[in-house]
């Protein structure tokens, strides 16, 4: 059978949008000989809505949606994600549903079976499992659907599995000639190389071919990667979907145009794709068109403003150096290379005047205390006030700037370089952020070579470099990858070879920090556990391992 796949990018609560964009590429994919066409998990509605779930007027519109969608399609039938009213009690009001659309009407509507409530999904908070899966027939093919999850719980691919039912093995007991998956699949570093395993192990096990199409897009911290795939019964990829990017594909599940030679992309060409993607989307589908963002020629700024020029352009990107007494004039310069060669707007706004006029309000009050980082912070936050201040006039959101590392043991400033809308690179720990930088290079030189290879430094007091209050970076980020992404015990990260006071430093730094992450900008998931959504840790706690 010839099948469509829709790797469309939708927003939520844009129903006319996304019903616009479903039936463009639903007449694409029937111009190209499709006989079946399936588009994403609550691709109406968009992905993942959140509490709009629990608005009947969000949910009307949802279904009127459904309907209008399904007047214009012909014979050849759509597969669509919605939501769904569940009529019965006891039991949640609604179900993450599919619908089967052809010749002008609902002809049949499906049940996600199995609803994730683990990392950044919280499904069961809203929705009803489906009881019984169900077929349905197109050119003589008997095809099963499942929705995104349903298939995540194969018993010879995964050691321990979250669920009692297999919705596959429920659906391949009633004889279906194809597997057919929509999927809402959001990416973390890897996790493309999982999906693929496991659906090939899926097909290859049943003896069926499968069919899964995967959203693409940003929505808020979550990035879908799309990368939709279609498998052969012996678990060949027929078909590997682009990444990051909107398609649309026809692809011959009988395999006649043979096997497709996966060939996944670098790490940090996806980390690229993805954060780029992330930007673009969070901008637009927040209704805005630019951005801005401080560049003190340290490597963190200069990689945010490269992410944000491939983005949105050069045109809807501003720069803002904003030198106090201790910023050397190599940062400055640094920064103005970066802005020339990225072709933005940059702007040179000096807080020194700002900086020493709060100083002498503060010396009375301040008198017979030592200078700590309360006078260093007072920079932070009048460049944070300053690129409010410029938002508010331009109308452009401004990205902060803070790696994963920082905002882990609380090396940011509430109020300071925290400001902002979103937190591009808030999920990459520093070592990574040298090496998507050294990427970028890869060719020629973008971010400028000594801000590659000069010591990190917030330039608050002179001559302070980031190692004068934290670890060197490579054994920081060891210990907050193990504590945080892999939630292992003090001893267990000592047996990693690290000393108990650096080990206790640092998880104590990460403990205490809650609170600032707490009031941090939403920032881009790219790794499997991610600051925000996916993480909930109580700020007031007295834990320690």
């Amino acid at each position: 059978m010839k099948v469509g796949l829709l790797q469309l990018n939708s927003t939520v609560g844009d129903f006319d949008g996304n019903v616009t964009r479903l039936l463009a590429g639903y007449l694409e994919a029937c111009a190209q000989g499709a006989e079946l066409v399936v588009a994403p998990e609550m691709f109406l509605c968009g992905y993942p809505p959140r509490d709009l779930l629990l608005r009947t007027d969000f949910i009307h519109r949802n279904l009127a949606a459904l309907e209008i969608a399904a007047s214009q399609v012909g014979e050849i039938p759509l597969c669509v994600g919605f939501v769904d009213w569940n009529v019965e009690r006891p039991g949640k009001p609604l179900f993450n549903s599919a619908a089967l659309l052809r010749s002008g009407k609902v002809e049949q509507k499906f049940q996600k079976a199995l609803l994730p409530t683990y990392d950044v999904f919280d499904e069961a908070r809203y929705f009803e499992p489906g009881k019984a899966g169900s077929t349905f027939m197109v050119s003589g093919c008997r095809v099963g659907l499942t929705i995104c999850e349903d298939i995540w719980n194969d018993a010879d691919f995964w050691p321990e599995r979250l669920y009692r039912r297999d919705p596959v093995k429920e659906l391949v007991e009633q004889g279906v000639d194809l597997l057919v998956n929509l999927s809402a699949s959001p990416w973390h570093q890897g996790k493309e190389r999982t999906r693929l395993a496991m659906l090939q192990r899926v097909a290859s096990d049943e003896g069926v071919p499968l069919v899964q199409v995967n959203m693409v897009g940003g929505n808020d911290e979550l990035i879908f990667d799309g990368q939709s795939v279609v498998i052969d019964g012996e678990g060949r990829c027929l078909h590997w979907g682009r990444g990051f990017r909107e398609e649309v594909a026809v692809i011959d599940t009988s395999g006649k145009g043979g096997a497709h030679e996966v060939e996944i992309p670098e790490r940090e060409a996806q980390f690229y794709q993805a954060l780029s993607l992330g930007i673009r989307d969070y901008v637009q589908k927040c209704g805005f068109k630019s951005v801005l963002c401080g560049l003190s020629g340290g490597i963190d700024s200069a990689l945010t403003a490269v992410l944000a020029v491939e983005a949105l352009g050069a045109s809807n990107v501003m720069g803002v150096a904003m030198p106090s007494r201790y910023s050397s004039e190599g940062s400055w310069n640094d920064a103005k290379v970066l802005a020339n060669r990225l072709g933005i707007r940059f702007e040179v706004l000096p807080i020194e005047p700002a900086f020493k006029l709060i100083e002498e309000g503060l010396a009375g009050v301040f008198a017979g205390r030592v200078r700590n980082e309360a006078e260093e912070n007072i920079q932070s936050r009048l460049r944070g006030l300053t690129l409010m201040a410029l938002s508010n006039k331009f109308g452009s959101l401004v990205l902060t700037t803070g790696n994963k590392s920082e905002m882990a043991v609380g090396y940011c400033t509430l109020y300071g370089d925290m400001c902002g809308a979103l937190a591009v690179i808030a999920d990459v720990f520093k070592t990574e952020i040298y090496a998507l930088s050294r990427w970028i290079n890869r060719e020629r030189e973008i971010i400028p070579m000594n801000t590659l290879t000069k010591p990190p430094s917030a330039e608050l007091r002179p001559d302070q470099t980031d190692q004068d209050s934290l670890p060197p970076y490579e054994v920081l980020d060891s210990i907050l990858e193990a504590f945080i992404v892999r939630n292992l015990s003090r001893a267990e990260i000592m047996a990693l070879g690290h000393t108990p006071e650096v080990v206790d430093d640092v998880v104590n730094k990460v403990i205490t920090s809650e609170y600032k992450r707490r009031q941090a900008s939403p920032g881009l998931k790219v790794s499997s556990l991610a600051f925000g959504m996916g993480r909930r840790i109580p700020i007031a706690q007295r834990f320690r391992s």
